[in-house]
């Protein structure tokens, strides 16, 4: 069964059952959000979803981050890649470290659907027109593993469904939680999922905007706000088989993906990726040896945008000094981000048992009375 991000085959929640972060009154890091405090506030960024949920055992899906919506192989993306730790499949990464460069839209998915995800992204791009004489194309791919609640070794993801995230990409998609690439994913013990957040930087501090989408499938010792959860922990008999339980420990992985406004190169974005690991750092993850944390970051500032064949790229771009309130911006999104993927998930029975949904009426009073959370009146 296919779902897009205009209705996915398990529904999300009512935002008032499964509030955003600041929707339960608590706000990370001191910088104000964009608009919709999504990676969408970055002018020309669009998001799409395919959820994949088929009998008691498919939970997968692909989403899909359009950086704007021109051609992208002839107005690349500057473009920059950071490994935490490197336990994972992402595709597209040595051309992006050679060149500095995206010319395709970035994918996100499971684990084993990694190479059907790449086929169906550069069948797709070179099926459009003006493509018809390239015979090079780097797909980038993220995953993670969500081999607990997917049947992973089924390997269901099909050409559709890639076309399916793709066509239906929209600058307006904040939808986060069990939805596409994040359908099947555990984080901390919980389900995890997509989350997104953005930063916008006043005028005087140059006036950029940050946008942050994540996939969350790690693990550690959860922390919100400053505030660590031991006290909250997931119920680990909810396995249909004894001795199988959801992911709780540190491994796992976390996609990144980073969009900005402000006119960064290659360099400068590399530099900006990194600082968003601060963010996953924050949430309580040492980056464990069987993790792959990801970042990739890429900015649509036009000044900075790239036209392949040609022999000087002239491009004026920010300062070394100018970057310190982006870092500030990056690091507070991608802990919001996880946060609200965490926030937005919901129940979700699958392949191997059953992942609750972080429990918001025992944590949001924790977090009150440690003063990180504000009582909202609805």
């Amino acid at each position: 069964m296919i779902a897009s991000a205009a209705g996915a085959a398990e529904p999300q929640a009512d935002t008032a059952e499964r509030p955003r972060a600041r929707e339960a009154g608590v706000i990370i890091g001191t910088l104000p959000p964009g608009p919709r405090n999504a990676i969408v506030d970055v002018s020309g960024v669009a998001v799409g979803h395919a959820t994949v949920v088929e009998g008691d055992a498919i939970r997968t899906g692909v989403t899909a981050i359009v950086p704007h919506p021109g051609d992208l192989y002839r107005e690349r993306v500057p473009a920059a890649i950071v490994v935490g730790n490197g336990y994972g499949k992402l595709l597209g990464v040595t051309q992006v470290e050679e060149l500095g460069e995206l010319e395709t839209p970035i994918l996100l998915t499971g684990t084993l659907g990694v190479w059907r995800a790449a086929d169906a992204l550069v069948e797709r791009q070179l099926a459009l027109p003006g493509m018809e004489q390239v015979r090079s194309l780097n797909p980038v791919v993220g995953e993670t593993n969500d081999g607990f609640l997917n049947d992973i070794r089924a390997r269901p993801l099909r050409p559709e469904h890639v076309r399916r995230a793709l066509d239906t990409a929209s600058a307006d998609n904040v939808d986060e939680g069990a939805i596409g690439a994040g359908t099947g994913t555990v984080a901390f013990g919980w389900k995890g999922g997509i989350g997104t957040s953005s930063r916008r930087l006043d005028p005087a501090r140059g006036g950029h905007t940050v946008g942050v989408l994540v996939q969350s499938n790690y693990g550690g010792r959860l922390t919100i706000d400053g505030v660590a959860l031991d006290g909250v922990r997931p119920d680990r008999t909810s396995a249909r088989n004894a001795g199988d339980a959801p992911p709780a420990t540190g491994d796992g992985s976390i996609m990144i993906v980073v969009a900005t406004d402000a006119p960064l190169d290659d360099r400068l974005l590399r530099r900006l990726a990194t600082r968003a690991l601060l963010g996953v750092g924050r949430t309580g993850s040492s980056m464990s040896n069987g993790s792959g944390d990801y970042v990739i970051a890429f900015s649509t500032a036009r000044e900075v945008r790239r036209t392949p064949g040609s022999d000087r790229h002239a491009q004026q771009v920010l300062a070394n000094d100018a970057m310190t309130p982006l870092f500030d911006a990056v690091a507070e999104a991608t802990e919001e981000a996880i946060v609200n993927s965490l926030f937005r998930a919901e129940t979700t029975s699958g392949h191997r048992g059953t992942v609750q949904a972080l429990p918001l009426a025992r944590v949001l009073p924790l977090l009150r009375r440690q003063g990180a959370a504000e009582t909202i009146a609805r």
